[in-house]
């Protein structure tokens, strides 16, 4: 469960490419790209940065479903996807996991001036168009670091974001957790940004991923990218 390995490769069907990029040297970690099908020369395009789930034990961008989603997410939203690798507990328990996150964070954002280590960056990233994603235990790295987490931070003034889009699923254990943090979001009057929040009706925790063509599953990625390029 889990440790299946799907390499990088160009997609039969949606054409999209992908391939594998050391990000963290010291600790040999690897994040996966995606680049959307007819991209042209130095065209930008938006930048998803997406976090695995597993309860920080299983799973990496490089399974199956995983390397499906972001595939997918890529070729919908017509975006440069970055799927990140972070080291598991037991071996290397929490932090470990969110200093790597924010490592990849990093080592994306050094391509912002158009001279980092990797091309396709350097060529498509539009950096006013970052968006971080996850799922399940992924979406701490993305949005609920205590760092950053409403709930727990008064001050969200610095919050870099405009934009927020919480997706929970109305049989998912996690459920209340996401609507917490919307509500907690929309009391933060002095971060001033837009906050959206979807119920998905009749599904489970991390639904998309394992019944990822059913009716509902659809419907939450047309959100997503809907919401991705509602930012325009």
């Amino acid at each position: 469960m889990g440790t299946d390995v799907t390499p990088a490769s160009l997609d039969a069907k949606t054409k999209v490419r992908s391939k594998d990029v050391v990000f963290s040297p010291d600790h040999n970690l690897v994040s996966r790209l995606y680049v959307p099908d007819g991209v042209k020369p130095n065209q930008k395009l938006p930048v998803i940065v997406y976090y695995h789930g597993g309860g920080f034990c299983i799973e990496t961008p490089f399974t199956l479903k995983y390397h499906e989603y972001v595939n997918t997410l890529s070729a919908q939203a017509n975006a440069i996807a970055v799927s990140v690798d972070y080291r598991l507990a037991p071996e290397h328990p929490l932090p470990v996991g969110y200093d790597d996150s924010w490592a990849a964070l990093q080592w994306i954002a050094s391509h912002a001036g158009g001279s980092g280590p990797e091309e396709w960056l350097n060529s498509h990233a539009d950096f006013g168009r970052v968006i971080l994603a996850g799922d399940s235990a992924g979406k701490t790295s993305g949005c609920d670091d205590p760092w950053i987490n409403p709930v727990f931070d008064p001050n969200l003034e610095k919050l870099g974001c405009g934009r927020v889009l919480v997706v929970v699923a109305e049989r998912d254990i996690l459920k209340e957790r996401g609507k917490e943090y919307y509500e907690a979001l929309k009391k933060k009057t002095g971060w001033g940004g837009e906050v959206v929040f979807w119920e998905v009706k009749e599904e489970d925790h991390v639904f998309h991923l394992q019944k990822s063509t059913c009716d509902n599953a659809l419907s939450m990625n047309t959100k997503i990218v809907e919401f991705i390029n509602g930012g325009k």
